[in-house]
């Protein structure tokens, strides 16, 4: 009995150790409405035990304490309003929405001055303890409507570029402290938009499309007097065609929002905008004719006499041109011009809008069609007569029917008549040097392309090789400009004649050989190469010749396409490239003349035709200087890298024939000391002297 005792008093400790008190919430008062319209008052109840979705019943009382209190409507009991509220509420003019298991909203459809008063809200106890707030209420203040909006009416017709002034008087008997605001609207069709809202603290809020027409300037905020609000709309356009209405609105402020208590919307009328096209007097004449090709051309056309342009509108040009039948390519600029100026107007939209475009009449320019023509000689000014000297000529450029140009220069080269030609280097009119692809990058220093004169050229070549011989010649297109800071236009151009360079060399004859010294191998062997160069004639010394050495490799056998797989250039610097994972190569010069390529740890993608490509370098006995021999190629060589069977195979037999041989003479041994040690019998049997009985155990 003690222990039950102890256990209830502990169960009414915790109960009211976790009880919740219920609080019940409605707005903070007064709300102020308007006579005629709805209004709504939300009530929730939080921290209640019982079941979740709660009950609510509201009253109305004339005080503030609630002295006597009127039902007006119940969320359990039907029965529950009073008789002065039971006819509003069975036509719906009272209701009461759900909206939550613990809250609800009070509607009145078209509240009267009557339901002025105290509004209270109350849900019944379904709490064991009783405690904490069951009911609460506002107050509600209904005022009489005397919102009024006086627009004044907008003429029908207003013409395009003309202000429309939206005028609307919006009032109010202010018995209470509530606050105004105006919008403006128009309706194009059937779309209707905001163009500009006023209040109701005073800011402005634009419609989507007028925003920036507002910020440009193009609509304006007048407030007046005594409720008289202006809105301005400048320069109007046809776009602004539509009816236009005023809207005035009564707010209250409650618990930091802003409450619409009552609107009133009344229509200005309608406007249409006349358009008014722009006029004006278009002229199109020759300000500069030309007297040959290239020469500049200047027409101007003029626009006076400017009517009925609104204010920001603006003007453009456009220009047309219509070629002479059977002009030349170098005339093509002969023929009738036509200049088109178009008159442009602000929409409402604060977009530019074309309204009218007039053509002027056509004005012919033509000259004395005579085709410019460029002529170019070229001369040696200094003859490259061995290898190592200098090669100098310079190109001259005559013009006819041309006149102010500037000049681009080529300096091309072939090896001979018919082969491939290459550009050596460039020269821009505006006198920028560059090299072509051609030009070795080490050699550019040995180059030189400048202006000489007016309309002179040269071209120097220092240190010519033997790789320079050819014909050389100046490819030179003349440029005009129609206006200083203009870009270059080509006029024309021509090839000079061709100026060969042709000396003869008594330098050292090379030849080249490759051999292997085995051209078969076995993977991860090592597979040698020597690539060997004889020199024969006047020979020089060691320190005055050095060689160029590639090496070259093909899978096929007199396979086409090639890829480099190692080189050494005459300065000694070596070069390998990437070719599998495994085999790797190595270049060593073993004399003067011979040069040694080992391939280590070769594999079966290593087999392939290898051949090398020498380039000699001797210093001329002549001149002095460092001079290129003709590039030498050798015969190929087929290297071959075997898949050695017997290599592959010979360590796992003999490791098995081991491993059998182990195997069997351990079975053998352990066979001899299991009979010696476990079979033995040490007992001694007498044996018998019956000899039938030996022979039987025999």
């Amino acid at each position: 009995p003690l222990c039950s005792e102890l256990h209830t008093l502990l169960f009414f400790i915790l109960v009211s150790i976790v009880h919740l008190s219920p609080s019940l919430k409605v707005p903070t008062g007064p709300l102020i409405r308007v006579a005629g319209q709805p209004v709504s008052i939300r009530c929730d109840v939080n921290d209640y035990s019982g079941p979740s979705e709660q009950d609510f019943d509201w009253m109305i009382s004339k005080t503030v304490k609630g002295d006597t209190k009127i039902k007006i409507i119940s969320t359990f009991d039907t029965s529950y309003s009073d008789p002065s509220f039971s006819q509003r509420v069975a036509s719906g003019d009272i209701s009461v929405v759900r909206l939550a298991d613990n809250e609800v909203e009070l509607k009145v459809a078209e509240v009267k001055p009557q339901d002025a008063g105290f509004y209270w809200c109350q849900t019944p106890s379904t709490d064991s303890v009783i405690s904490g707030n069951y009911d609460a209420q506002v107050q509600l203040i209904v005022i009489p409507n005397t919102l009024e909006v006086s627009p004044q009416t907008l003429p029908p017709e207003v013409p395009e570029g003309n202000d429309i002034t939206l005028s609307c008087n919006v009032t109010r008997a202010l018995t209470y402290s509530t606050y105004l605001s105006v919008t403006w609207s128009m309706k194009s069709g059937v779309t209707s938009e905001d163009i500009l809202t006023f209040g109701p603290e005073g800011e402005v809020v634009t419609g989507g499309k007028f925003a920036r027409r507002y910020t440009d300037g193009g609509i304006r905020l007048v407030p007046g007097k005594n409720g008289l609000f202006e809105l301005v709309i400048s320069r109007v356009t046809t776009l602004d065609t539509g009816t236009y209405t005023c809207s005035g609105t009564e707010w209250t402020h409650e618990n930091d929002n802003w409450i619409k208590i009552v609107e009133s919307t009344k229509e200005m009328g309608t406007v249409k905008v006349i358009p008014t096209e722009p006029n004006f007097t278009l002229t199109l004449a020759p300000v500069q004719n030309p007297q040959m090709t290239a020469e500049p051309t200047e027409l101007a056309c003029n626009v006076t006499n400017i009517v009925h342009l609104p204010v920001g509108g603006r003007l453009g040009v456009a220009w047309e041109h219509t070629p002479l039948p059977g002009t030349l390519s170098y005339s093509i600029d002969m023929g009738q011009y036509v200049c088109t100026v178009s008159a442009w107007t602000l929409s409402s939209q604060g977009d530019m809008v074309k309204t009218v475009e007039y053509k002027s009449s056509p004005v012919t320019v033509r000259w004395d069609a005579k085709h410019p023509s460029l002529n170019v000689v070229a001369k040696r000014i200094r003859e490259a007569s061995a290898g190592g000297s200098t090669f100098e000529m310079s190109c001259t450029v005559s013009t006819q029917n041309l006149g102010e140009a500037g000049y681009s220069v080529l300096i091309q080269s072939q090896e001979s008549l018919g082969s491939t030609v290459r550009t050596i280097m460039t020269l821009s009119p505006d006198n920028v040097v560059q090299h072509g692809g051609a030009t070795d990058p080490n050699r550019r220093d040995s180059l030189v392309l400048t202006k000489s004169g007016p309309a002179e050229f040269r071209f120097r070549l220092a240190g010519v090789q033997l790789t320079d011989r050819g014909f050389y010649w100046c490819d030179i297109t003349a440029w005009t400009k129609q206006q200083p800071g203009q870009a270059w236009t080509k006029a024309t151009s021509a090839e000079s004649n061709k100026v060969r360079i042709d000396f003869q060399e008594n330098g050292p004859s090379f030849s080249i050989a490759i051999q292997s010294d085995d051209t078969s191998v076995y993977p991860s062997k090592t597979a040698k190469m020597k690539c060997s160069l004889s020199v024969s004639g006047s020979s020089p010394t060691t320190d005055d010749l050095a060689y160029e050495v590639r090496w070259f490799f093909t899978r096929l056998r007199g396979g086409q396409t090639t890829t480099q797989v190692a080189s050494v250039n005459r300065f000694g610097v070596v070069k390998t490239e990437i070719r599998n994972s495994s085999s790797e190569i190595s270049i060593e010069r073993t004399d003067a003349h011979t040069y040694l390529m080992n391939i280590f740890s070769t594999q079966d993608s290593d087999s392939g035709e290898y051949y090398c490509v020498a380039t000699p370098w001797y210093l001329s006995a002549s001149t002095g200087a460092w001079t290129q021999a003709g590039e030498l190629t050798s015969s190929r060589v087929f290297l071959t890298v075997q898949f050695a069977v017997w290599d592959s195979l010979k360590l796992p037999l003999l490791y098995g024939a081991s491993a059998s041989l182990g195997v069997g003479l351990f079975s053998l041994v352990l066979g001899l000391v299991c009979a010696q040690c476990c079979c033995r019998n040490t007992s001694h049997i007498p044996r018998s002297r019956s000899k039938l009985s030996d022979m039987e155990m025999d």
